[in-house]
């Protein structure tokens, strides 16, 4: 069983929601290769090794599981475009948490890109599509879900109906606005930059602190407001979103949890964006 992550009272795991490569030149877009290879090594075909680890929280008010993996629906065809390296398996994690899906009570979505939202929706192994955290409210920001609605030509590709269909009307979905609190010291804030609805977590409990900035910063290597994704709809946004919130996270000693990090789980930074509190794999 894994060793559990302590943030004041919550429990903090990371979940397998599975293992890709990405191209490298899509994942930090006009930063030279020389720059980025430093700190984040290709291999020989220019890609890059993302994990989708699954944030679970567990709180007085009920478990809180954030991002939810690439899921078990992707085609072969599908596996091979995104190099999957490791498969989804967070019901098997949960097991090793003497859990099951049914004890996840919020799902927080920072965005509904398919490496994010692919385990909203699950195969129960007999074809049949079904909500793995059945019991579970999902929270997701408005803009977000009109654009998952009617999604331009950039979004479109990245906004699977698979993923997404089975939330429309449902009692499991909720919207929120800006700003909202999913249980006692766990917020949301709508940010925009990666996409229009793009938000990101925050986390206090007795005096500790951490943010989750979702892909305004894929891991540690990120540090530098100016080193985003080929993949950000609104660029401008996200540098000055990561600006704000950086400055603030570090200025507060704040823990930054990652998603995407194949490197650290967790880590602090000081205001040079250098790491100096770290939690490796």
């Amino acid at each position: 069983m894994q060793q559990g992550f302590r943030l004041g009272e919550f429990e903090i795991f990371w979940l397998g929601g599975g293992e890709i490569e990405l191209d490298g030149g899509t994942m930090f877009g006009v930063v030279p290769k020389v720059l980025w290879e430093k700190k984040f090594p290709a291999n020989a075909d220019n890609y890059v090794r993302l994990v989708n680890t699954a944030i679970l929280v567990k709180t007085r008010e009920g478990n809180v599981l954030i991002e939810t993996g690439i899921g078990n629906k992707l085609t072969e065809k599908q596996k091979k475009i995104f190099r999957v390296l490791k498969e989804w398996a967070i019901p098997e994690a949960l097991d090793d948490l003497d859990m099951t899906c049914n004890d996840i009570d919020h799902v927080i979505l920072t965005h509904c890109d398919f490496d994010h939202a692919g385990g909203i929706v699950s195969n129960d192994g007999e074809g049949r599509l079904q909500l793995t955290f059945p019991r579970a409210v999902h929270y997701i920001q408005q803009l977000e879900w009109e654009d998952v609605l009617a999604p331009n030509r950039r979004s479109k590709s990245a906004y699977w109906p698979v993923n997404l269909d089975l939330l429309h009307g449902c009692e499991n979905l909720k919207l929120v606005d800006e700003e909202f609190e999913v249980v006692k010291g766990i917020k949301v804030m709508r940010t925009g930059g990666h996409t229009r609805g793009h938000q990101v977590v925050w986390m206090v409990s007795e005096g500790d602190s951490a943010v989750h900035m979702g892909d305004l910063l894929p891991s540690h290597v990120y540090s530098n407001p100016l080193w985003i994704t080929a993949f950000d709809n609104y660029p401008l946004e996200s540098i000055r979103m990561k600006e704000e919130i950086m400055e603030k996270a570090v200025k507060e000693g704040m823990w930054f949890i990652f998603y995407h990090d194949p490197f650290l789980s967790a880590c602090k930074f000081d205001v040079e964006g250098q790491v100096i509190e770290q939690r490796e794999w």
